[in-house]
Formats: structure tokens, sequence, C-alpha cells
């Protein structure tokens, strides 16, 4: 996964686009896979297990849910990965706003 995410930032970076993170590890396992997979995206602590509270508030049971926003926070599309087409399609619409 973190491949195609790092792709998407470095492709998007003059753009209209950001990819935020929601962890569920524990701090030790995260600042690893931080390092190890080359994550430079923002990502917020959640409490280190799966239940945590963003999770729960979002009923997030299946890692990872990716949520699509376009540029006035509207959550347009949820699943478990990333829809290259409409980030491009939603990236184009931001840039014509």
């Amino acid at each position: 996964m973190y491949p195609h995410e790092r792709s998407l930032v470095d492709t998007l970076r003059n753009d209209p686009f950001t990819i935020l993170g929601v962890n569920s590890d524990p701090p030790e396992v995260y600042r690893t896979a931080v390092e190890a997979n080359g994550i430079t995206w923002p990502s917020f602590f959640d409490g280190g297990t799966t239940g945590g509270p963003i999770a729960t508030r979002w009923g997030i049971h299946l890692w990872p849910t990716v949520f699509i926003l376009d540029h006035e926070g509207v959550i347009r599309a949820v699943g478990h990965g990333v829809d290259d087409d409409l980030v491009h399609e939603l990236v184009a619409a931001a840039k014509r706003n």
C-alpha cells in the first residue's frame, strides 16, 4: 500500500492534494513503519488499538479504510484502497475552482 501513496504524494506535490493518516498501531510499531516505508504524510495516533477514538467515531472496522474528500471537505468515496481516477478528477476540479 505505501508505495502507491508515496507515488501519489510525489505526483501531486504541487496540486491541492494531501494524504492524512490515522494509525492504530502501538507507537513503537508505528515509528518503525514510518521509517521502513518512507511515510512522509502526517498521521494521527489513534490510541494504539483498532478500537481507538477516531476509528470508533468514524465506524472503521477494516484496515486500511480510505476516505476520499473533495476540496470542499465532502466525502466522495469510502473504501479499502485509493481510487486514482477519482483523486485525479477531484484534483482537477479543485484546480478549476
